[in-house]
This record gives structure tokens, C-alpha cells and sequence, in this order.
């Protein structure tokens, strides 16, 4: 049967029981009885029924009803003469004030039920308030009934119980109204509590009258009594009286302070009232009365200030909670700030724990959906929890739960988790508005970083998704089956299609790399590691792309279930990388392999030859005169001689055998596989017949003559060391001539070390200046006489004795020291010219070779010049010879210098004519003073008479271009004869003199002054 049907048949039965009461007069008592009993039952009924949380308190309203029915029977017994008066016997009170005690406890239980902590401001207002009225109950209504002649003890002791009983009862129906939650059950209570008292106070005058007896209108109060008290205990909402709630506010209100205001006023009131009518009654009690209530409301006072310094105290934890939280980034921050603050609020010796339990998405949502909202803050057992945060909180019985629901906030309202304070039920019901709110503060700073959270995903995904339909790069996702399920839009540009779902991966790949694809697959599945590989697949048009592939296992992710793939584009990378690496390793000029590679191959040539007892043999090749090319026919005839050198070489060797250039002009070549030293040198002399031919460049013939160095692995036991021995035979063979090769010898180790050593000691010969001059004199073919000498240097070495040019010169050239040499040479030879003797028409010039490297020096023009003022030699005395090789590449500046020159007084002479390219020409464009004839066709004039003829063209020439000629290398007279017949004025060689050392040039002079046909 429902609650509702319950109610409403207690509620009929209760109405024709009273009805029955009034019509049936006889039946009275026991009707009476009914009621009284009835009201009982009911009460028992349904605490058994709805099963409140202390059931004790309704028990003993029931006690306190069966006893109110007892003494009403035994009161209806002893007077049912209604003509006798009224007389109740002592028993019969003493029931009905235990009736008063057990009634009081009831209702006492049912207040404080709620709240296990004690209300002292609840009970000090009330006993304030009961003083007040309990002084107003004494004054009009007991005093005069106390003090009415003919009472017994009995009836006195009647007139002062009863009302302070039915006070106190009244002040227990006003608490339960004002501190539990308005109800049902609450409403009903204070209706058969004020009926009780309104019946009870009409039947005590009655009572002290002697006047009343069973059946009159008073009883309707009591009945409302049974009534209402028994349908409150009927009504499921009954459970809520004695349910965990928030404790009463200790606060002064603006009601409680008017109550306690008109309490204590009613004292002095009282006071004022008496003195006005006459003399003041018990003004004793009532001074003390009022040094009581004074001293309540005094302590009322203090307690109202604690609360509130503890109130403001809270509010500044909360406040820097807020703080906190707010600027709080995640949930474990938050965590940390509610844990914190919580503690803080707990008095210091209560042991607590806080749980800030998240709910799950799902299990919230779904709790919404049941629930239509948050649920409110309440007090519960530790066991009604869920069990993973039951078994956190063992240990306590009671625990505060909070929800974390932000009102019509970002979560809508919505509780996001729960807030768990676990401690003593006392202390939680002190601090349950405190944390509340700090539930509600965390609520919002947890709701603000999962928005923010949410945001960000959405914004990721966003990004991602954007990411994903533009990149280049084509990402599938591939079933277990290798079918495709998903594919990005960028496969419609690799792929020429878009939709590829439902094909076969390795379909597009090309046959022959099928086998290692789906290997790869296999292995992305079984290793779970995603490695990167290359395939070859099938693009737009059939074009065969190069794709890097990359994968990622996430077939436990629900939202992918399967392996990811991604392919990008890398044709044009790889072919590039190939490109790069070709250059890396290759000349771009000639396509040979580079230094790089080819020292390479060479270490791995040596190890292999070292195995499998064969000889590896490696060819240094350098170009002779290939400078000489470059600086008259330009670079790109030297391009193209390189390019034709190069398949030249390519032809002589192998298929298996290493061209290289190395650089330059430098090639070589690794011969690998060889039974013998014997076809290494073969191959060899190939390479120098090959190039002895020149190389036809456009309209020209180029020489591309080589001389070859060659070394094996019979003398090598690395690489390292076959490179150095193949460059040691190559400088033999260029030192021994152009067009040949030579082998490695070990004596050339030791001719290389001697070199070493000699320009060691050639650096320490510049420092120390151990350069001394030789002059050899130039004569007059016809009429005698010194014109002039020729600086020669020689280098006085300190074990060696004296060197001649050619024994370092080169070497100095090469390392660069030829400046400094020069400069001293210049010096030393200006100065000793500065001292020679001179005659009328006779002052001989000193004539210095110089290098080009030397010339090409900035500032050699002021250094020629200034050495001269400091030697105060006069410009026109000093000849400078300069090689053709330095006006070959037609340097303006250089031009520029040897104008500035020959303005200063300066003669330029022109050394070694006719070795090198095309020096006619120069003849012409240069204004050149001296033409030095080489040695080389002094040396056959005697003996050939084209090399007369050649010669003497050479003479007319000079004299048609107002130049003079110096034949050197004059060894016979034969050799001067014929040069002064065809007209070669100046000569100079070893039938003159040879090279003088500085101190025998002042004899020589001093003899040609006194007679100039002497030589």
C-alpha cells in the first residue's frame, strides 16, 4: 500500500473516531483510548515503515502518547461523576509529567537529530527565551492559581508544573520549526504541539475551577495531537527530521536579536509593571532572573563574535583558495590547492582526508540523465560510497560529500566529480558551508581547464584535420588484409585518383618490389617499431615514383584500428641525392672519379690485392706544359684538352679499372687484378703514346704530352703508402724530362727526403741570408769593352758548399720564398754596383732576373725604386729580365708596371727568347729594350745554317724594332764571329768570363778601363 493510502486512511479513522467520541457519549472512554492509541500505533507503524536514521526519537513520542492515554484513562475513571468536582490524584500527575519528560526527550532528539554537534546558541537563545516567558507564565497565570486559598501541595505543586511543562514543550515544537527543513512531518508536529499546549493551559484553569470533565471542546487539541503526530510519523518525508542537515546558524539575526531583545526586556518590564500598581513581588528572583538572562545574552554576544572571527577566517582561506585556483593549469594543481585549503579550515587536532574524485564523461553524463542535475552537498557513511574511494577513506565513519557543479556554469550546472572531505561528523557539520563553496570554487577552475582543454583538442584536431587533407604527403590507413580503408586527398595528385579505398596496398606497388613491401608490412605489424623504407610505386600516368614510406601501428586505437601508412614523394630527392653524391665523388668537368673516391677505391684495391695475392697498380699522370696552354689559348681550350685527356685514359684502361682526376692537370689511374708489375708498366706506356699525340680544339692541335709515375703494392703495404710512392716516381719522371714514365724506386723515398731537408734548410737560409751573387759580364761583340754585368745568385749552404740556381730555384718557386730571395738579391746586387768604377761613356748596368711571381708582388715598382735610391745608383744602370711566361696572359696592370718602369729609367730585357709561345708578338706590343737570346740557338749557329738564318731574322727583327740583342751562352770564337757578321752586338758566356764573385768585378773593370779589347 502506497504512503498516500496510508495517510488517508489513518486520517479517516481518526476523524470517526472523534466523531464517534462526541455522538457516542458512553463509549467516550474508550474511544478516547482509541485515539490516544491510534496516534501511538501510527507512529510505530511508520518508523517501521520508512526506516529513519534514529528511530529513537519517535519511540519515545509514542511512549510519551501511550502515557498521556494512561493518564487520561485513569483520570476519566477516577472522575466519571460528572456532578462531582474535579480531583486528579498525585499518580495520575506524576504520569502525566513523565508524560511531559519522555515528550520533551522525543522532541529534544528529533531537533538535535540532525546534527550530532551542539547548538549552544540554539539552546542559550531558547533558555533565554523560556526565562522570559516562564517569568510572564509565573507572574499572571501560576502565581495567582499558586496562591488561590484552599489549594493542597499537590494542586500547588500541579500549578507550577503543568505550565512550565507545557513551555518547555512549546519551546521544543519552535526549535524543531525553526531548525529542520519545512515539511510535511514538521508542519503536522507543530500542530498537535500546539494543540497539546493550547488544551493543555484552557484545562489547567479548568482544572483549578473543578469544572471539567471528558468530552468538551478542549480534547479537539489533543486530538490533534494524536492526529498529527501519527500522520507525521506516517509521511516518508519523516526520515528527513533526523537526516544529516547543515548546522544551525550561530549568527545573530535580525529576528533572533529582536526574541532575545523582548526576553530580556520582559524582566525589567515586569519590575516597572509592579512598581506602578504597588508593592514589587519577588524582586529578588527577578533581579537574579535578570543578572541571568543578562549574562546569557552576554555569553550569546561573545559566541556571535567567535563564530564570526572564525567566519572571516574561513573566508580569507577560501578567498586565497580562489587564488589559487584560479591560477591553477591543471587538475593536479587543483587537487593540491582543495587538499591545502581544506586542511587549513580543519581545526588542528581533527584527522581528516580530501578526495577530489573526477567522474568519467560517460558515467556523468549518465548520472545526468537518471538524476537531472547535481546532486546537493550531504553528510553520509563511509560505506554508501563507491568502493575505489570507500577503501580511500578506511578509517572513517563519516564523510562530507560536495559536488562539484558550478551553478549555470561552463559544465551547465553539471556536477563534474565530487569533492570528498572524510573526518568527525561534529567538525563537518561545522565547516560543511565552507566547503561547499570551496567544492564550488574548484568546480569552476576544473570546469575552465577542461574547457580550455576541450578548446585546445577541438583546435588540435582542427589543425590536424587541415593538416592532413593538405599536406603532399598521402596517409592511408591499412586493414589487417593490407586494404586500404582510409586515404588522405593528397593520393588524387600521386595516385591520379583519389578514392582509393577498398584496393590492395601492394597493388601499387611495382611488381618487382612487391616481395620487399610486404615484408615491411609484416614486420611494422609484428615489431610494432616504425621504421622508414623506400618503394617504387605506380603514380598518375604510370610514371614510376620513388616514395618514402613510414608506419605506425595503432590497431588498439580505437579511433584508427588499424596500421597508418604515409607515403611522400622523394622522386626528385632521391634523384637529386644520386646527383649530389655523384658529384660528390666525381669531377664535373671530365666525370671521372674524384680524389675522394679514388683514394678510396685505392685503400680497398690494397686490401683486396693483399687476399688474393695479386698486385694492384696505381698511375699519377700530370700534363706537361699544361699551364703553358691555359695562359695562351684560355680556359676553355684547357677545358676541352681536359675533357679529351680524359677519354683518352678512360679508352687505355680496363672497364674495371679507376680513372681519376685528382685535380688540375693531374689524372690517375688504379689497375687492379694484375699478374705482375710487367702489365701495370705496360699500360703505363700506353698512356704516354696515347698522349703524345696532341688533341685536335677546334681549329688548333693541342700537345697533351704526360709524364707518368707509377708505383705497385710490391713496394706498398697501404694505400696511404702507394699514393706517396706513385708521387715520388712521377716527380722522378718529370725532373728526367717530359713525355715518359717512371717506376718507384725506393731510392726516390730518399731523393724525396733530401728535397724535405733542402727546403727546411732553405727557410732558414732566408732568415740568415746565406744567398751570396755571381756576375758575369756582358760585352761588346765588335768593339769590345763591358757593357754591363748579370746578377747570379748562388746559395753558399753550410754542408753542402756552394749551390748553383738550378738546385733551388725550383724549390723556392714552389714554397714561395723566391720573394724574399729576390729581394735580397736586388739589394745586394744594387749595392755592389753602386761601387764600381765608371769613365767617360762608361758606366756598366747590373741586370737582375726576376720571377714573375715576384713581379705580380703589390708595390714591386716602389720597392725597385726606392732599393735604387737607397743603393744611389741611377735607374738607367739597372736592367731588369723578366721571362716571357709573364706577359703571356696580357695582365694590363702588369703591362702598366713595366711602363712605370722604363719612365723611371729602368731597361726591361726580355730573357730565354724564343722558348716559349708566340714571343714575336710580344715583340711588337711591348716597348722592350733588350732581347737575350737563348742559349739554345747559340749553341748550334756553328753547325746549322737554319739556326744561323733563324737567328740572324731574329737580330734584323730587333734592330727593325729598335731593340737590342745579347746572345748567351757564348762558348767559342767561332760562335762570336758569326754573331757579330749578322750583326748581334752584345754577348756574354764562358769565353768571356765566367760568373765573378762581387770583390773580382772591380778588377775586371779597372782592366777594361785601361783597355776595352783586353776581353
Amino acid at each position: 500500500m502506497s504512503s498516500r493510502a496510508v495517510s488517508v486512511l489513518f486520517t479517516a479513522w481518526m476523524v470517526l473516531l472523534g466523531v464517534l467520541y462526541y455522538v457516542i457519549r458512553p463509549w467516550q472512554v474508550g474511544l478516547w483510548a482509541a485515539l490516544g492509541l491510534s496516534g501511538a500505533a501510527a507512529i510505530v507503524y511508520g518508523v517501521r515503515r520508512n526506516r529513519p536514521r534514529r528511530p529513537r526519537p519517535w519511540y519515545l513520542l509514542a511512549g510519551a502518547l501511550l502515557l498521556f492515554v494512561l493518564g487520561d484513562l485513569c483520570s476519566a475513571v477516577l472522575n466519571s461523576d460528572y456532578l462531582a468536582p474535579y480531583d486528579v490524584p498525585f499518580l495520575v500527575d506524576m504520569v502525566y509529567l513523565a508524560m511531559f519528560v519522555v515528550m520533551s526527550m522525543g522532541l529534544m532528539g528529533l531537533a538535535r537529530s540532525g546534527w550530532v554537534m551542539r547548538d549552544r546558541a540554539g539552546v542559550l537563545d531558547a533558555v533565554t527565551l523560556i526565562l522570559g516567558l516562564g517569568l510572564l507564565a509565573w507572574m499572571f497565570i501560576i502565581e495567582p492559581r499558586f496562591r488561590t486559598p484552599g489549594l493542597t501541595a499537590l494542586d500547588q505543586i500541579a500549578a507550577v508544573a503543568y505550565p512550565l511543562a507545557d513551555l518547555l514543550l512549546l519551546a521544543m515544537v519552535v526549535r524543531i520549526v525553526l531548525v529542520a527543513r519545512w515539511s510535511a512531518p514538521v508542519a503536522l508536529l507543530a500542530v498537535g504541539g500546539v494543540g497539546m499546549f493550547v488544551s493543555d493551559n484552557l484545562h489547567l484553569f479548568a482544572r483549578m475551577d473543578g469544572f471539567w470533565h471528558i468530552g468538551g471542546s478542549l480534547d479537539i487539541g489533543w486530538m490533534l495531537l494524536y492526529w498529527g503526530w501519527g500522520l507525521a510519523a506516517l509521511l516518508p518525508s519523516m526520515v528527513w527530521l533526523t537526516e544529516p542537515r547543515p548546522a544551525p546558524s550561530a549568527e545573530l539575526s535580525g529576528s533572533r536579536v529582536v526574541v532575545l531583545g523582548l526576553s530580556s526586556f520582559i524582566p525589567p518590564m515586569v519590575l516597572l509593571f509592579q512598581a506602578l500598581r504597588g508593592p514589587v513581588r519577588n524582586a529578588e528572583g527577578i533581579a537574579l532572573l535578570c543578572i541571568a538572562m543578562f549574562v546569557l545574552v552576554l555569553i550569546r554576544l561573545l559566541d556571535a563574535m567567535r563564530i564570526h572571527r572564525q567566519a572571516l577566517a574561513r573566508e580569507r582561506m577560501l578567498r586565497e583558495a580562489g587564488v589559487g585556483l584560479v591560477a591553477a593549469t591543471d587538475i593536479a594543481q587543483v587537487s593540491d590547492v582543495v587538499r591545502d585549503t581544506a586542511t587549513g579550515l580543519m581545526p588542528s587536532h581533527a584527522e581528516h582526508r580530501v578526495i577530489l574524485a573526477l567522474e568519467e564523461p560517460e558515467r556523468a553524463g549518465a548520472e545526468r540523465e537518471q538524476s537531472g542535475g547535481p546532486r546537493p552537498a550531504v553528510l553520509c557513511r563511509t560505506g554508501e560510497l563507491p568502493p575505489e574511494h570507500a577503501d580511500q577513506l578506511t578509517g572513517f565513519d563519516t564523510v562530507l560529500s560536495c559536488p562539484l557543479a558550478p551553478a549555470d556554469g561552463t559544465s551547465g550546472g553539471h556536477s563534474i566529480g565530487t569533492l570528498l572531505v572524510a573526518a568527525e561528523e561534529d567538525v563537518l557539520q561545522t565547516l560543511r558551508g565552507a566547503m561547499e563553496v570551496l567544492a564550488l570554487q574548484a568546480a569552476l577552475a576544473l570546469s575552465r581547464i577542461m574547457l580550455n582543454d576541450e578548446v585546445n583538442r577541438r583546435d588540435s584536431e582542427a589543425y590536424f584535420r587541415a593538416l592532413v587533407h593538405n599536406t603532399a604527403d598521402v596517409i592511408m590507413i591499412v586493414a589487417g588484409e593490407d586494404e586500404i580503408r582510409y586515404c588522405s586527398p593528397s593520393a588524387a595528385a600521386m595516385f591520379g585518383r583519389e578514392a582509393l579505398e577498398g584496393n590492395h596496398l601492394l597493388d601499387l606497388v611495382v611488381p618487382e618490389e612487391r616481395e620487399r613491401s610486404a615484408g615491411y608490412l609484416l614486420r611494422a605489424r609484428q615489431e610494432r617499431r616504425g621504421e622508414t623504407t623506400d618503394w617504387t610505386v605506380w603514380g598518375f600516368g604510370d610514371r614510376r615514383l620513388q616514395v618514402e614510406v613510414s608506419s605506425r601501428d595503432l590497431r588498439e586505437d580505437p579511433a584508427v584500428g588499424g596500421l597508418v601508412i604515409t607515403l611522400r614523394d622523394v622522386t626528385q630527392r632521391r634523384r637529386l641525392e644520386r646527383e649530389l653524391t655523384h658529384r660528390a665523388f666525381h669531377d664535373s668537368l671530365t666525370g671521372l672519379a674524384n680524389r675522394a673516391l679514388f683514394i678510396d677505391r685505392v685503400t680497398l684495391a690494397v686490401d683486396r690485392a693483399r687476399r688474393n695475392g695479386t698486385i694492384a697498380g696505381v698511375l699519377f699522370i700530370d700534363l706537361d706544359d699544361f699551364k703553358d696552354v691555359n695562359d695562351t689559348m684560355g680556359h676553355p681550350v684547357g677545358d676541352e684538352l681536359l675533357t679529351s685527356v680524359a677519354e683518352r685514359l678512360k679508352g687505355v684502361l680496363r672497364p674495371h679499372d679507376t680513372a681519376a682526376r685528382l685535380g688540375g692537370d693531374e689524372f690517375a689511374a688504379l689497375i687492379e687484378d694484375s699478374a705482375g708489375t710487367g702489365a701495370i708498366e705496360a699500360v703505363a706506356e700506353r698512356v704516354v703514346r696515347v698522349l703524345s699525340a696532341p688533341v685536335p680544339v677546334g681549329d688548333q692541335r693541342v700537345p697533351a704530352g704526360a709524364s707518368v709515375g707509377v708505383a705497385t703494392t710490391r713496394h706498398a703495404h697501404d694505400g696511404d703508402e702507394l699514393l706517396r710512392h706513385a708521387d715520388l716516381a712521377l716527380y722522378s719522371a718529370k725532373g728526367e724530362g717530359k713525355g715518359q714514365w717512371r717506376r718507384y724506386q725506393p731510392a726516390l723515398h730518399e731523393a724525396l727526403v733530401e728535397r724535405l731537408q733542402l727546403k727546411a734548410d732553405l727557410d732558414r737560409a732566408v732568415a740568415e741570408e746565406e744567398f751570396s751573387l755571381r756576375f758575369q759580364p756582358v760585352v761588346g761583340l765588335t768593339g769590345g769593352g763591358t757593357v754591363g754585368f748579370e746578377a747570379l745568385v748562388r746559395w753558399e749552404h753550410p754542408s753542402r758548399g756552394t749551390l748553383a740556381p738550378g738546385e733551388f730555384i725550383g724549390l723556392a718557386e714552389e714554397s714561395g720564398l723566391i720573394v724574399p730571395i729576390g729581394t735580397q738579391v736586388v739589394r745586394q746586387a744594387l749595392a755592389t754596383a753602386a761601387q764600381w768604377p765608371t769613365r767617360a761613356g762608361l758606366s756598366p748596368y747590373i741586370s737582375i732576373n726576376i720571377s714573375a711571381r715576384q713581379f705580380r708582388t703589390p708595390g714591386v715598382v716602389a720597392d725597385l725604386l726606392r732599393e735604387l735610391d737607397e743603393a744611389g745608383l741611377p735607374a738607367h744602370r739597372m736592367m731588369l729580365e723578366i721571362v716571357e711566361t709573364l706577359l703571356l696572359h696580357e695582365d694590363e696592370e702588369v703591362w702598366a708596371d713595366l711602363a712605370e718602369l722604363r719612365e723611371a729609367g729602368v731597361r726591361v730585357a726580355i730573357d730565354d727568347f724564343g722558348t716559349g709561345y708566340s714571343s714575336l708578338s710580344y715583340l711588337r706590343q711591348m716597348s722592350l729594350d733588350v732581347v737575350k737570346l737563348d742559349k739554345s740557338f747559340v749553341g748550334e749557329i756553328a753547325l746549322s745554317a737554319q739556326q744561323r738564318a733563324l737567328v740572324e731574322g731574329i737580330v734584323r727583327l730587333a734592330n727593325t724594332l729598335g731593340l737590342e740583342v745579347i746572345a748567351e751562352g757564348i762558348e767559342t770564337q767561332e760562335q762570336r764571329d758569326i754573331l757579330a757578321d749578322i750583326g748581334c752586338p752584345y754577348g756574354q758566356g764562358y769565353l768571356f768570363s765566367k760568373p765573378l764573385p762581387g770583390t773580382e768585378t772591380f778588377g775586371w773593370l779597372v782592366d777594361d778601363i785601361d783597355d776595352p779589347t783586353a776581353h
